[in-house]
């Protein structure tokens, strides 16, 4: 019996390592960035012994076998970016969680603590990173729309020499297209929520990071072409680095 619970662990286990996709690295001047895709818009990046989760959801279980997060950072208010349960469910003792006051509204009383509230335009430094947050909003930007300027965050994080801009829930906004010097960008992709194909690659053409990864691509219609997405930005500029990973590993 207990060889039996073991093997039930380990397959347990190795499952949920199974569902994430293989990571990516990237080099730095201070040491290299490990990309894991972990779900939708859920993703870990890994520096210098230091371990940032961005909008973890989905439940714990793809989190197993990734060190703990020392950095938890989240766009918006809405269920698959600010997912509780999974964040309940992971181990926060060390963590500092930067959000946007409406997400810190919702959060549990007893996190209060360890959060930093970082609204539009706000810098903070965490660990030796740079975190800045920009909006993130539908067009138009009116009171009908699902992400209102001011309420949720984009990030644009320094690591070493490498700049990172996470998009959020965004549209091709004019602070998004007037980026400058990014290195490494993850951006938003599924209708009627965020962009479409043709916005996405457009925006991208715009600011020119020199990596580009597609994720939060999967809308109320399904999957988004990702493929066609590589395919516009790279006839329009074919030195950006257009990498598509699967953020749903196992679901399709």
């Amino acid at each position: 019996m207990k060889t039996i619970i073991v093997f039930l662990f380990a397959f347990a286990i190795n499952h949920a390592n199974a569902q994430l996709t293989t990571p990516d690295t990237i080099v730095t001047s201070q040491g290299n960035i490990i990309v894991q895709p972990v779900f939708h818009a859920a993703l870990v990046l890994e520096w210098k012994g230091k371990s940032i989760y961005i909008d973890p959801y989905n439940g714990a279980g793809a989190y197993k076998t990734l060190k703990k997060p020392d950095l938890v950072l989240i766009t918006d208010i809405h269920g698959d970016h600010m997912d509780i349960k999974t964040l309940e469910a992971l181990d926060l003792k060390s963590a500092i969680l930067l959000v946007p006051q409406a997400v810190a509204d919702k959060l549990p009383g007893e996190w209060k603590e360890k959060t930093v509230i970082l609204n539009n335009g706000s810098t903070t430094e965490q660990s030796g990173i740079s975190i800045r947050a920009i909006p993130m909003y539908n067009l138009p930007d009116d009171s009908t729309s699902r992400h209102t300027k001011g309420r949720g965050n984009g990030y644009v994080l320094t690591l070493g020499d490498k700049k990172l801009y996470i998009s959020g829930d965004t549209e091709d906004i004019p602070e998004m297209r007037s980026l400058k010097n990014i290195d490494v960008a993850f951006i938003c992709m599924n209708t009627p929520y965020t962009m479409t194909e043709e916005q996405s690659a457009s925006a991208v053409l715009d600011f020119k990071p020199k990596i580009v990864y597609s994720f939060h691509y999967r809308g109320q219609g399904g999957f988004s072409d990702t493929e066609k997405f590589k395919m516009l930005v790279n006839k329009g500029n074919s030195s950006i680095d257009v990498r598509l990973k699967d953020w749903y590993a196992g679901e399709k």
